[in-house]
């Protein structure tokens, strides 16, 4: 994972963070109001304040979206994890679903970009919240055990923002 600047401004942290993140937790709400979350690949490397999905045009992702957009996205590594919250939209851009298709995706829907049953979930982030923790996996295990032998908390690196 790259280490993020960790500077004092959340939103460079987060901006930072989330470009190696792959696969997200995607919540909507059914028509019932029941919270739904399933795993979907992000498909964009740099984060522009929105998110990108390749999704089934029949999913219940999708069937969500169209009545209440609004989502939660839950990203995590070995070190970092991210909250965002925003509001989501079903794209019909072929250009785009071409430029992110990928052999990864032929695994899902094998028909190609140009299956009709195939189309993008776009979130636009409108908050986040991230916590991380410096030096990765093992300096992680250091500083729990170290906290557990002082009683001194541990201490990770957290922050919120708007986007």
């Amino acid at each position: 994972m790259t280490e993020a600047s960790h500077d004092d401004d959340p939103r460079t942290t987060l901006t930072e963070l989330l470009p190696d993140f792959r696969f997200a937790m995607v919540t909507t709400t059914d028509g019932d109001g029941k919270l739904t979350s399933r795993p979907l690949t992000v498909q964009e490397a740099e984060f522009d304040g929105d998110l990108w999905f390749i999704v089934g045009r029949g999913s219940s992702v999708v069937e969500h979206v169209r009545s209440r957009p609004g989502v939660g996205v839950s990203l995590s590594t070995n070190d970092a994890w991210v909250s965002l919250a925003g509001d989501a939209e079903v794209v019909d851009d072929l250009g785009r679903l071409r430029d992110f298709w990928s052999n990864a995706v032929d695994a899902w829907f094998p028909k190609g970009p140009e299956d009709p049953e195939v189309t993008l979930l776009k979130v636009g982030a409108v908050s986040g919240q991230y916590w991380s923790s410096a030096g990765g996996r093992i300096a992680t295990l250091v500083g729990l055990v170290k906290s557990k032998l002082t009683g001194e908390p541990y201490e990770g690196s957290s922050g919120k923002t708007e986007l």
